[in-house]
């Protein structure tokens, strides 16, 4: 075998040897950069359900209407995002629709408007809402009330209590009811914020 031949055996094994490590260098970089992906996808999934936890636990509640005690402003199965951060820095104000827990029942929320605020006197008197002795100008009511339950007497509101009535006034218990009553203000878990179902009717509540 002469010196010619040697020369290109040697040479055309550094070929298939470069070959082959480019090769292993390509392998490596797309192996590298797959790994990349993934732990770039893990942590964007990580960092989608902590930014959700956080949200649902601190900002807001995820709730579904039960019952017709809001029509026609919510409906049975409407699915709402309740805000519970707002109230951290300002007071609940008149017709906001709140969230707060039935004391009489576990794990059981009720979901009204609000009509007194702390410090006022509430008296019903044939279905017309008095606030310290003035009518109370609202049309949020389906219907005029058939009954005062305890506001037919005068309610003096504390410093951190609410009157709450129910849209639907002839089919709801509220705060004149013994059962609910006024709502202190540590127990309101926040106000609903935006129905995400159906998805007709997706949208921010008005309040006022």
């Amino acid at each position: 075998m002469g010196r010619e031949d040697v020369t290109t055996i040697e040479s055309n094994n550094r070929d298939i040897e470069d070959a082959i490590s480019d090769r292993l260098k390509k392998e490596s970089q797309n192996s590298r950069s797959i790994g990349r992906e993934i732990l770039s996808n893990v942590l964007f999934i990580g960092f989608a359900l902590l930014m959700g936890f956080l949200v649902l636990h601190f900002v807001g509640l995820r709730t579904q209407v039960k019952g017709p005690s809001m029509q026609p402003t919510l409906y049975e199965d409407d699915h709402l995002i309740i805000d519970k951060i707002s109230y951290r820095f300002r007071e609940p104000k008149r017709f906001d629709i709140i969230v707060f827990p039935y004391q009489y029942k576990e794990d059981t929320f009720y979901i009204k408007r609000i009509i007194g605020l702390p410090g006022e006197t509430i008296q019903i008197i044939d279905g017309i809402i008095y606030i310290n002795g003035e009518v109370l100008e609202e049309d949020y009511g389906m219907e005029v009330m058939n009954s005062s339950g305890r506001a037919e007497e005068p309610i003096e509101l504390a410093d951190d209590e609410y009157f709450v009535l129910g849209d639907n006034r002839n089919n709801s218990a509220d705060s004149r009811s013994a059962s609910v009553a006024n709502v202190k203000r540590e127990d309101i878990e926040g106000r609903a914020w935006i129905r995400i179902w159906p998805l007709n009717k997706l949208g921010t509540l008005k309040h006022q």
